[in-house]
């Protein structure tokens, strides 16, 4: 499968920001990668580059790849409302974000890895692509034969997310999708509004 497997910690410095969770490799050096790092001189950025790492930080953010991503865009402008929050919720209501959000995994790679090792079901059956795109009212659980899994019993003990939009029943371990977020109820830190200014030059 054709995803970024390289350093995470050094996409994160080129962004300025944790973007795949905590790091402390990213908190000890958290300028830019290369040769001279913090003391390089940076011009400004041009428009364009601005709007090219905007992009760039919510493929790498959400695991995307550019065909896959370009097609999401198409998708949020032929639906109805505003472009850019379309796009957001287009990424948040992707299943491995969902098994991310509800704490089955710490990371999205690792929720990603979870669905297409067919340990998620959807209303009952096993789906094993993590770009489904769910439903509200769409139930999302642990396979029952991967309850006993130590990776997820560790990440859902370790997780203390709450989101207004899903719930979750750790004794069942399943949870619902119950809504499509607001932008508002998104935490990532994305400007999607330059994304839809590259996208429509």
């Amino acid at each position: 499968m054709a995803r970024y497997t390289g350093p995470k910690t050094k996409i994160a410095r080129k962004f300025g920001e944790a973007i795949f969770g905590d790091d402390k490799a990213f908190e000890k050096r958290n300028y830019p990668p290369g040769q001279h790092g913090a003391n390089k001189r940076r011009g400004k950025k041009s428009e364009y580059a601005i709007q090219l790492m905007e992009k760039q930080k919510a493929k790498y953010t959400y695991g995307i790849l550019e065909k896959q991503f370009r097609n999401m865009f198409k998708r949020a402008t032929a639906a109805p409302g505003i472009t850019g929050e379309v796009l957001l919720q287009l990424c948040e209501s992707r299943l491995d974000n969902v098994v991310f959000r509800m704490g089955m995994s710490p990371s999205r790679s690792g929720a990603r890895q979870l669905v297409s090792h067919r340990h998620v079901t959807v209303n009952g059956n096993i789906v094993n692509i993590p770009s489904y795109q769910l439903k509200p009212g769409d139930v999302v659980a642990v396979r029952e034969k991967s309850k006993s899994l130590e990776s997820v019993q560790n990440s859902l003990a370790n997780s203390s997310h709450v989101y207004e939009w899903i719930t979750w029943n750790n004794d069942t371990k399943e949870g619902t999708y119950v809504s499509i977020p607001e932008r508002i109820q998104i935490p990532e830190n994305i400007n999607e509004q330059y994304i839809v200014e590259l996208y429509s030059k």
